[in-house]
């Protein structure tokens, strides 16, 4: 496993990560969820992405039961808040009591004293930024949170709380989690200029475009494999992926990649990897195989005259 700072931060994370979105709680049984996790540490990966928000809770609560056991300062524990967790209007956003609150519930559920970065899941448009990130400063005085980040945020609304943070004296946040592959690159054109001089390191999601770029989506099939992710609650965020004008040149791009002599997957991870600014690119698992399959990608080197 390699491993690099977060961002311009102390912190050394794994350069892949352990994410949980549709898994834990949701698609996979919890036994399958703790072997997905041993097979995660068993290749060296020491960090574990998760929300508040991610079947409602559930799976906070699979991850620190799948954690138990494992020696506390040898891992980092992602969580997020921002989405719905409840029905009452204070169950959701980024004010100060629905952040207080969800931490509070996060850290029973990952059955910890701390996580080490909270990441506002989304910028709140109602609550006032500096509400937040007082909020965020709090619990990391309090020992409660080690480092605070963000995620999807735009290059204006993280330049913002930086400038904020500087102004008012709070901890600046160290991180964005935005969604980037081979496919989606709109982060490449100001977040990452940003975010590289403001030492703000990338953990990005969906490094695997949620698996297409795997080559196991055909164009012009009738639907896609009964087991996969298309065919859940998420498919629907997944309708733009599995068209054939997407889908049929990912094709070409596998068939290059196997006539290299890798997985596509393994391509597609290095290919993220390569950027500077990315600390550590998510994976997720239904199967504890898969985690082995993409450790692969750090035998993959990808040249800065890479072009793709």
């Amino acid at each position: 496993m390699e491993y690099r700072h977060l961002g311009r931060s102390g912190m050394i994370v794994s350069a892949l990560s352990l994410g949980n979105w549709i898994t834990h709680g949701s698609q996979i049984e919890e036994q399958v969820a703790h072997d997905c996790v041993r097979a995660a540490l068993d290749v060296g990966i020491t960090t574990f992405d998760t929300a508040d928000a991610y079947a409602l809770g559930q799976a906070e609560s699979v991850l620190g039961r799948a954690l138990e056991g494992v020696s506390r300062d040898s891992i980092e524990i992602f969580t997020k808040c921002y989405w719905p967790t409840g029905p009452n209007p204070n169950n959701r956003g980024l004010s100060r009591k629905h952040i207080m609150e969800s931490l509070h519930a996060s850290l029973q559920r990952l059955q910890t004293d701390h996580v080490d970065l909270l990441q506002a899941h989304r910028f709140d448009y109602e609550a006032p930024l500096e509400e937040t990130m007082q909020a965020f400063d709090d619990l990391v005085r309090q020992g409660k949170v080690h480092y605070v980040g963000v995620s999807e945020w735009t290059a204006d609304q993280i330049a913002e709380a930086l400038r904020l943070a500087d102004d008012m004296g709070f901890d600046r946040i160290v991180s964005n989690q935005p969604q980037y592959s081979l496919i989606w690159r709109v982060i490449e054109a100001e977040v990452v200029p940003l975010c590289e001089n403001e030492g703000v390191g990338q953990i990005v999601w969906s490094p695997l475009a949620q698996g297409v770029l795997t080559g196991k989506y055909l164009p012009g099939d009738a639907g896609p494999p009964a087991d996969s992710r298309a065919t859940g609650p998420e498919g629907g965020e997944m309708s733009w992926l599995l068209r054939d004008e997407v889908l049929e040149p990912v094709q070409d791009y596998a068939a290059l990649c196997r006539e290299a002599g890798y997985a596509p997957a393994a391509v597609a991870l290095a290919w993220v990897l390569r950027n500077q600014n990315v600390s550590s690119a998510i994976v997720g698992a239904s199967r504890p195989e898969q985690i082995a399959e993409n450790a692969r990608a750090l035998d993959v080197r990808c040249s800065s005259k890479t072009r793709v």
